[in-house]
């Protein structure tokens, strides 16, 4: 019998993609994803397997929509959350709502209905600058956003679940995850889009450093994560252990795409100096030791896919900062 799963967020960056390999994988999938009176299927639109999931609309802060859809399902995938870091600056109570009581309402469902497990997405955001790198997962946590707040909240609700009602939760925490389909306001897809654009590309702080994983790649560690019978209550990284400078991120694509664009600094787009996350890199031995999982994609070949695809879909930016 195939395997019923439900991924919340599903026409989101991740959450698509993630969509799409459970198809091809064989699984009956349903969607979950904020109603619209347009019914729009956000990044699923035009997707060749849009025929073969089920897609349900609701609100993940609404108990209702989110037991309704838990019900019927084996598997659930938790993606759906509120994700711009420079937006929970401006709203920080919506963080709270969509992150720690969404993932309230999922957890809550999954209580009620036995699910065989739901596997909540996390944030390397939840470590704040390293003090020891790589990141395990025993790493001290830190917010520096109301972002990274939220995401600590709603993983330590998660894991209080396992720890008081036995709940079959796991935690994938992924560090950075670029790929197409991504939001032109994201650093590869910003850099990408502005460089086709024009001779100008506005960023923030060049200095930090991140760890960057193809989404191809992410995606596989949910199913492979999935099919684990370890790793319950805790959370698991994902990540391809490469530090890359953000500097040496931003030259490397313009000179793919406009050798002759000039990078400039733009005050609005720096975070505020506390709150800035230095330096992330990945220890994602854990994944490994109790799982098939390696990532399959280099930094390089998955910016390959990635600037093909901004090309081929004709996604072109903005020189005006969207938070």
């Amino acid at each position: 019998m195939k395997k019923r799963i439900l991924i919340t967020g599903s026409s989101g960056f991740i959450g698509s993609h993630l969509a799409e390999l459970c198809v091809k994988k064989g699984f009956k999938v349903t969607a979950f994803d904020r109603y619209n009176s347009n019914y729009s299927l956000g990044n699923l639109e035009k997707s060749y397997y849009k025929k073969d999931i089920n897609f349900v609309f609701g609100d993940i802060r609404d108990y209702d929509s989110v037991e309704k859809v838990v019900k019927n399902n084996d598997i659930i995938f938790h993606l759906a959350a509120l994700i711009g870091i420079p937006y929970s600056y401006v709203s920080p109570l919506a963080y709270i709502k969509t992150n720690v009581e969404g993932t309230y309402n999922v957890l809550e469902a999954v209580k009620k209905y036995n699910n065989e497990q739901v596997i909540i997405t996390s944030s390397s955001e939840v470590y704040g600058s390293a003090v020891n790198v790589p990141i395990r997962e025993d790493h001290r946590l830190l917010a520096q956003s109301p972002y990274a707040a939220s995401k600590i909240g709603a993983d330590n609700l998660a894991i209080s679940y396992y720890s008081s009602f036995n709940l079959p939760v796991k935690i994938i925490r992924p560090f950075n995850t670029f790929g197409p389909r991504q939001s032109p306001r994201a650093l590869i897809p910003t850099v990408i889009t502005q460089a086709m654009r024009g001779n100008l590309v506005l960023l923030g702080n060049l200095n930090t450093t991140r760890d960057y994983t193809y989404v191809k790649d992410t995606c596989g560690a949910y199913l492979e994560l999935a099919k684990s019978n370890k790793l319950f209550g805790q959370p698991v990284n994902v990540g391809i252990s490469k530090e890359i400078k953000i500097s040496y991120i931003a030259s490397t694509i313009i000179n793919k795409i406009n050798p002759q664009a000039k990078i400039k600094i733009a005050r609005i787009r720096t975070r505020p100096l506390k709150s800035e996350v230095m330096r992330l890199v990945c220890d994602s031995k854990l994944l490994k030791k109790y799982t098939n999982w390696k990532p399959e994609y280099s930094f390089n070949s998955g910016l390959k896919e990635t600037i093909d695809w901004f090309k081929g879909n004709s996604v072109t930016g903005s020189n005006i900062y969207q938070i």
